[in-house]
Parts: structure tokens; sequence; C-alpha cells
């Protein structure tokens, strides 16, 4: 009990501060489809080619929170000062390769055929975010640092008060008023750029001057790159970053998809997935917080209690995606309704929302499954298994369903055949997961047993 104590505050804390970033999400889905239809096309469209660029490039960092909670298990404070420098070469690519692809989203317009009509506000909103992605991937190394650490408030502190910057600053910005002009979907991008640039600048100074971190020595000279222990980051890191990729864009090029479908299809299409992230943020902290104590554990040489942490974490995020899916399928209309003023919008996301209820169950117990499994360094297999259920299954099928039919079926061309094959998928995936974590975790225990068995 005393485990689940500690995870369960552990991912409250997470969950709090993720959900203050997930409602930049809500806010400027709100606020541009108050302002027009157009408005949240466009940023449905914007928002889905920079969270899977962001997201991907964002796991990269994130995946790694086993390294440093192993480290923290052991004791071992001045090494994770010394990786989180060399962390930094990372960040610095990352940027690289994530501006280049926000600066020159044409080919990706293009490809998915994205209404001409639309293009310039998605190149505009996009070109902005491009200069906020530095900032963005640098609070991220210092929030998986603190959850590493078991500290997480310091960063949600910081994520719940920025929300009181965002809110008024994508309104103002989106609407005009004092002089500026309205900005529409970009107002939301200079908004989110801003608040990007006040939590990096806030985050350096925690690091400056909290004593938590005066045990980690990270301001020393930064050493040169360090080739092997870059290319273990990357063993770890790539393979999440590309599963990360492969996820999140099995579910946003939906928009990308279903946007040649017209302004109210992606706009229901844009609410139903905001929620479907919002509830997301429930297992992502409770799988935050299972592999930081999984990972713990295994640093401090009990894998025993790892193990038992781990299915601790599994159960409780099955309950929650239970739970908040039953809510959600009750409460579709009402909710819907908050974010459009359009009967027509409302009207097609209640019905979507009944399949992100669905969806949301599977996507519960994968995400966590996978969290766990990385910090077993557990990466290859779940890219594999991700790109042949989610690609293949779940965006392709909705895409045949959708535009082509299927064993008979015509063409449906509407947002759900989307949703129903990627759920589909996902609960395959969700399976799959499970009895890989439970392979695993048996395969440890063994050959724990066995060396207390021979000692040798």
């Amino acid at each position: 009990m005393q485990e689940l104590s500690v995870i369960a505050r552990h991912a409250v804390t997470v969950l709090a501060g993720q959900l203050a970033v997930m409602a930049f999400g809500v806010t400027d889905t709100i606020v541009a489809g108050r302002h027009s239809q157009e408005s949240l096309a466009a940023l449905s469209i914007g928002s889905a080619v920079f969270i899977s660029v962001y997201v991907a490039l964002m796991g990269v960092l994130q995946a790694l929170l086993p390294v440093w909670a192993e480290q923290r298990g052991a004791r071992a404070q001045a090494e994770i000062g010394a990786s989180l420098r060399q962390s930094l070469y990372l960040w610095a690519a990352a940027c690289v390769l994530g501006m280049a692809v926000l600066l020159s989203p044409d080919a990706i317009l293009r490809w998915t055929e994205v209404p001409e009509a639309l293009r310039g506000q998605v190149r505009e909103y996009l070109a902005i975010l491009a200069f906020g992605l530095p900032p963005a991937l640098l609070f991220r190394i210092y929030s998986t640092l603190n959850q590493a650490l078991g500290r997480p408030q310091l960063v949600t502190w910081l994520q719940v008060g920025s929300l009181a910057l965002k809110v008024p600053l994508s309104i103002w910005f989106t609407f005009g008023g004092a002089g500026l002009a309205p900005q529409g979907a970009a107002g939301c991008a200079w908004a989110t750029l801003a608040v990007n640039y006040g939590l990096m600048a806030l985050g350096w100074r925690m690091l400056r001057t909290q004593p938590l971190y005066a045990p980690l020595a990270l301001w020393r000279p930064l050493e040169r790159p360090d080739a092997a222990q870059l290319a273990r980051f990357l063993r770890l890191g790539l393979p999440a970053g590309l599963s990360i990729l492969v996820e999140v864009t099995s579910f946003t090029l939906m928009a990308l998809f279903i946007a040649r479908q017209g302004a109210l299809a992606a706009g229901a299409h844009q609410i139903a997935s905001n929620l479907a992230a919002v509830l997301y943020m429930v297992p992502l902290s409770l799988a935050i917080a299972t592999s930081a104590r999984v990972s713990f554990w295994r640093g401090a040489g009990d894998e025993h209690q790892a193990a038992a942490v781990a299915w601790k974490g599994f159960w409780l995020a099955a309950l929650m995606g239970c739970a908040l899916a039953a809510i959600l399928l009750i409460a579709r209309q009402p909710v819907a309704a908050l974010y459009s003023t359009s009967a027509d919008v409302v009207r097609l996301a209640t019905a979507l929302l009944a399949w992100v209820a669905a969806y949301h169950v599977a996507d519960a117990l994968q995400t966590l499954c996978i969290f766990v499994l990385r910090s077993y360094r557990i990466t290859l297999a779940p890219l594999a298994v991700y790109s042949v259920m989610l690609w293949g299954v779940g965006l392709a099928g909705g895409y045949a369903l959708a535009y082509h039919g299927l064993g008979g079926w015509e063409p449906l061309h509407s947002p759900a055949p989307f949703w129903a094959a990627s759920a589909a998928a996902l609960a395959v995936v969700a399976l799959v997961f499970w009895a890989l974590l439970a392979y695993v975790l048996r395969r440890v225990l063994s050959g724990v047993r066995a060396s207390v068995a021979d000692p040798r």
C-alpha cells in the first residue's frame, strides 16, 4: 500500500501539471472555435503537425527518465548531472530537426491534401511554433529530471501558473484588441510561444537556486560529447521516440486526412481529439509515476519490489481508464457543446465521442505497459507492434473505410471510421503489451531466483 500511495501522489502531481498544459490546447480549441470555423480547422491541422513533431522529439528526451531514476536509486547523484549535460547534445539535434520540419510543411500539407484555403493559416501557425520548440524541449528535460527525482511538484507549480498567462494571451492575440489586429489561429501560436519561453526561464532559475539540485553538480563545464553515453541514450530514446511518433501520427494524421472532408468534419474531429488527449493525461501521469518507481527500485537492486510496483500501476491504470470512459460516454453531448456554437459541429462531435471512450480504455492500458517496458529497456518490440497495428490497421483501415469502402461497404466519408479502426487497433496493442510485460517480469524474476540459488 505504501508504494501505491507513492505512485498515486506522484501521478496526481504530474496530472495536475499535464492538465494545465492540456488546458492550453483546450483553450486554443475553444477560442479558435468561437473565432470562426476556419480558424478551428486551421488549428486542428496545424496542431496535428506540431504535436507529431514535438511529441516524437520529446519522447527521445522523456526516455531518459529510467536512466536518471536508476541513478537516483543507486545513489549516484553526480552521475545524474553529467548525464543531463550530455542530454543537451540530443536537445540541440532535436531542435534543428524539428524546426526544419515546422518551417517547411508544404510537402506534408500536399501529401495529406489539406484544402488550399487553409494552408496559409496553417503555415503561419507552424512558423511561429517552430521558434517555440527549443524552449519547450528544454523545459521537457527539466520536467523529466524532476520526475526521476520524485519531485514533480516543482514542475507542476510552473505549469499551473503558466495557464494564468496562456488563457488571456490566446484570447487577446486571436480576437485582437488594445491596438492589436485579430490574428486568428496564429494568435494561439503566439501565446504558446510566449509561455514556452517563460517556462524555460523559470525552470533555469529553479535549477540555479533550489538546494535540491546542488548534489547533482549540474553547473560544471559542459563536457565534450561522450559517444558511448550518447549511443546508450539513442538505443533507449530513439526507439521510444519513434514509437511515440507512430502513436501520435496515427492519431494526428487522422486530422489531416479528415480535413479533406471540410471544415465541419475537421472541427468535430478537433473536439474529439482534444478530449482524447485530455483523458490521456491520466494514464500518462500514472505511467510516468510507475516507471519512475520501477526504475528506482531496479537501480536499488530490488527486482521483486520493481515488479510489484509495475503490476500495481497496471491495475490502477485499468480502473481509471474504465471510469473515465464511462463518464465521457454519459456526458458526451454537453461536453461537445462546450467547444462550439455550431449545432452541426456539436452533433458530429457527440457521435465521435462514443468511439473516443472505447479508444481511451485501450489507451490507458497500453500507455502504462510501454512506459514500464522502457524501464526494462524493451523498446524495439513495442515499436514494431505500433507500426503494424496503429499505422497498418488503425490509420490505413480508417482511411479505407472512409474513402474506399471495405468488404462491400460503401465509403462512409465521415471521421467515425478513423476512430473506430483506431480504437480496435489500440485494443490489440494493449493486449500484446500486457502479454509482453508479463513475460519480461517473469523472466527478470526468474533470473533473480536463479542467481540467489547459484551465487556463482
